[in-house]
């Protein structure tokens, strides 16, 4: 699977890619028809202290594109959010395509 990193007014972490490969690791191996991901992490001021990092996540897949974004306080805890609810969607997808 190929993952690409997008980073808007946030300076590059070669900790937070790992971390968000790790993550996505554990989606390819449960769901093997996942082909790309795009992730995407931006700053965003808020009034509140518990958001403001935000991750996007874009999964290219057999059928539409996945996504989801989620905000914290910091990028670690947007990635496992965004990740979960990514494999919420993919197992409606893949639910969808069994075969009888």
């Amino acid at each position: 699977m190929e993952i690409l990193f997008e980073y808007h007014d946030v300076a590059t972490s070669d900790r937070l890619e790992a971390h968000a490969k790790e993550k996505l690791e554990t989606l390819v191996t449960r769901y093997d028809f996942v082909i790309r991901a795009d992730v995407f992490f931006k700053t965003e001021n808020t009034t509140n202290d518990n958001t403001g990092k935000i991750c996007g996540i874009r999964l290219s897949a057999p059928g539409p594109r996945l996504f989801s974004e989620s905000s914290f306080d910091n990028f670690y805890d947007a990635v496992s959010k965004t990740v979960n609810e990514l494999s919420k969607q993919l197992e409606k997808r893949k639910d969808k395509m069994k075969t009888y």
